[in-house]
């Protein structure tokens, strides 16, 4: 199998996760379908390095976040989205799942992505800091922050959503 066959099948199996991890970050579908682009332009890039690597989906995903945290660094990136952009509908409650992604797009972009990373990405602390480049101590300090600023948001009427 070739390179290119290898990374299109990589692509075909992973970009609906990547994209689904973009929009959490970003909470705009278009953008996240962008910031897939480019994740997966970077990775195409890198391929020969890239398939070397231990966890290829988790180097994916550190493009990714690269790419998100890159986009929100640019000045365009406070441009509004006109018109209304729908969620399509899941399989578990999702007005809980909006309420979440509202409190979540509160969040400052690293904040987000630490929570976002640890558990809806279910990533270690290690893996996260690894993946923002930061001590595990400050995955740990802003992760405690995070939750506590999401339950306030959250009020004592939702339901538990971390332990």
């Amino acid at each position: 199998m070739t390179d290119d066959e290898e990374f299109a099948e990589f692509a075909q199996a992973h970009a609906e996760r990547l994209r689904t991890t973009a929009y959490m970050m970003c909470r705009d579908w278009h953008l996240a379908q962008d910031l897939t682009q480019t994740a997966l332009t970077r990775l195409f890039l890198s391929w020969r390095r890239a398939v070397q690597a231990d966890n290829l989906v988790a180097y994916a995903q550190k493009i990714l976040l690269r790419a998100y945290l890159d986009h929100r660094r640019r000045r365009s990136s406070t441009e509004a989205v006109p018109g209304v952009l729908h969620e399509p509908a899941y399989r578990q409650n999702p007005d809980l799942r909006l309420t979440m992604l509202d409190a979540l797009g509160r969040l400052p972009a690293r904040d987000r992505a630490i929570v976002i990373l640890r558990y809806f990405e279910d990533l270690s602390v290690d893996q996260v800091a690894e993946a923002l480049e930061v001590p595990a101590g400050v995955v740990k300090s802003q992760t405690r922050r995070s939750l506590a600023k999401l339950r306030e948001m959250l009020g004592s009427d939702q339901p538990a959503l971390f332990a």
